[in-house]
């Protein structure tokens, strides 16, 4: 198979979602109380931490869209209360990334994107903002996973999405998204429309 430049990004935003999947399944089984207790961490609660994300990705995922919704995105600190609706709302933003993702051609990677922050528009690669998107993703999801540890349930395994040996550990979340091995690990390059 001949190098795909853009095979790794569609890993990563199925990976974004398959991990975000199981993260969101254990914390649906804290209470309102544990999931809004002050624990250690970088932000003082898994709704503020998971929040972070939500915001944070709905910033970058705009303007690699092309939008203008800038520091707005951060208007409400914690837009959800309630994980059930902090997951449908993540849920519906890490589709968009597949998407955007998915009908990404080499100049797609390439281009300029604009990022709107206030008083000026910073402009970065489109593959240098999503590499920073899935960084960041990662990285407050391992802070989650470490808040878990404090809590009544067990923290969830978050990186067997990769690799194909982590087929069997994967399987149950892959069949609730209706993927296939092929989709995950050979993500078919669509044309934009």
């Amino acid at each position: 198979m001949p190098y795909d430049p853009l095979r790794i990004f569609r890993k990563l935003a199925r990976n974004n979602r398959l991990a975000n999947l199981r993260l969101h399944q254990a914390c649906l089984q804290l209470s309102q109380e544990e999931f809004i207790a002050r624990r250690v961490s970088f932000f003082p609660t898994l709704r503020a931490t998971l929040n972070h994300i939500y915001t944070v990705d709905r910033f970058y995922i705009d303007a690699l869209q092309g939008g203008t919704l800038g520091l707005a995105a951060f208007a409400t600190e914690e837009p959800f209360a309630t994980m059930p609706a902090l997951r449908s709302a993540q849920m519906e933003l890490d589709e968009v990334l597949i998407a955007f993702v998915g009908g990404l051609d080499e100049d797609g990677l390439a281009a300029t994107v604009n990022i709107h922050r206030g008083t000026r528009i910073q402009q970065d690669r489109c593959d240098d903002i999503l590499s920073h998107l899935f960084q960041h993703q990662t990285h407050h999801r391992g802070q989650a996973h470490a808040m878990l540890s404090g809590a009544t349930i067990k923290p969830p395994q978050l990186d067997e999405f990769i690799v194909g040996d982590d087929a069997k550990a994967r399987k149950e979340e892959m069949d609730a998204l209706g993927w296939t091995e092929t989709d995950l690990m050979f993500p078919a390059r669509r044309s934009r429309q």
